[in-house]
């Protein structure tokens, strides 16, 4: 942002280079530099504002449109683009509002949550994250409610996060694709875990893991890859040794992944 560049560096910098793409190199020389101290607190200020008077139907409190975290977080999320934070923020205040995420408990999602088609494993990776497994084969779209599904998904994102050591910014995402079908598979879904993660959890989600992936999922595979954009590269083909070695010890392996 401009205003983390001091006075005396604009003072004794050289002139920039004529020509607009001079001026481009100029612009993005004192905007690169995200903004610190005091700078970020009027921003968190400013955006905090602009969802009171812009929004205002908006609840507050934790997560709400007067989160100081959250609302820094959407602004590092974007750059600290106070306008794409705004809107971004509504969006995901809005959704939360109307999916009543504060209110999702194990007691409201117990029907699928028993299935054990998902769960927050009890240990954290290697890399001190939470750590979301998704068990493929038990999840069958033609028989399951999809707004359950949802609930079920927002749930437990919610309870991984509560997780989150010190220091620790992100999840690992496991989707054990062993033993899946083309009955398990699930375009709508995919679709709303994607919205879930770029527009509700920007940056929450720090790698995905795809394991013992069979030749039947690649073409849902090459439907979702193009929808994730630039997330496409958080996601690892792997194997299950893959995941006990790399990612576990042989105390913290998730029980699906023990030989």
């Amino acid at each position: 942002m401009a205003a983390s560049c001091s006075f005396r560096s604009v003072v004794r910098a050289p002139p920039p280079p004529r020509g607009l793409a001079g001026a481009r190199r100029a612009v993005r020389c004192c905007s690169s530099a995200a903004p610190t101290g005091a700078s970020t607190s009027k921003l968190v200020l400013e955006v905090k504002e602009r969802l009171e008077r812009e929004h205002p139907g908006l609840p507050t409190g934790r997560s709400g449109r007067d989160d100081d975290e959250m609302i820094l977080w959407f602004l590092k999320d974007r750059k600290f683009a106070v306008d794409e934070a705004v809107s971004k923020l509504a969006k995901a205040i809005k959704w939360r509002q109307d999916f009543r995420v504060s209110e999702l408990s194990e007691e409201s999602v117990k029907g699928l949550y028993q299935t054990g088609k998902a769960y927050v494993h009890h240990s954290f990776d290697i890399n001190g994250r939470p750590v979301l497994v998704v068990v493929a084969a038990k999840h069958f779209p033609s028989k399951q409610d999809p707004l359950e599904n949802e609930k079920l998904c927002a749930f437990l994102v919610e309870k991984a996060l509560r997780n989150l050591p010190m220091g620790t910014d992100n999840i690992l995402g496991i989707f054990d694709l062993r033993g899946f079908g083309v009955e398990n598979g699930d375009l709508q879904f995919l679709k709303f875990l994607i919205d879930v993660f770029y527009y509700y959890y920007p940056k929450r989600l720090g790698e995905v893991l795809f394991v013992d992936a069979p030749f039947v999922f690649q073409p849902m595979w090459q439907l979702v890859k193009p929808l994730l954009k630039q997330y496409a590269s958080l996601v690892r083909f792997c194997d299950a040794e893959t995941v006990r070695k790399e990612y576990f010890t042989e105390e913290t392996v998730p029980p699906d992944f023990r030989r």
